[in-house]
């Protein structure tokens, strides 16, 4: 298993991984984003910070299948 993710990481540092990395970028900063504004949201209300991490986390956490789900690899 460590060999896969240490073949995988030497192919992502040479730019050989990712058909596409200007789009994969792209779909995981909006991932980000959605994440970001929901955590900074939810922390204005009278929620405890914990839940609204917890929140964020799975939110952003469904939405990274559907902005990924295009993710071509080489």
């Amino acid at each position: 298993m460590f060999e896969i993710g240490w073949f995988s990481a030497k192919l992502f540092f040479k730019g050989k991984l990712l058909r596409d990395p200007i789009q994969f970028v792209r779909q995981t900063a909006i991932g980000i984003a959605i994440g970001s504004l929901l955590l900074v949201s939810l922390a204005q209300t009278e929620i405890p910070f914990w839940s609204t991490i917890v929140i964020s986390s799975l939110v952003t956490g469904a939405a990274m299948p559907f902005l990924l789900k295009d993710f071509k690899m080489k």
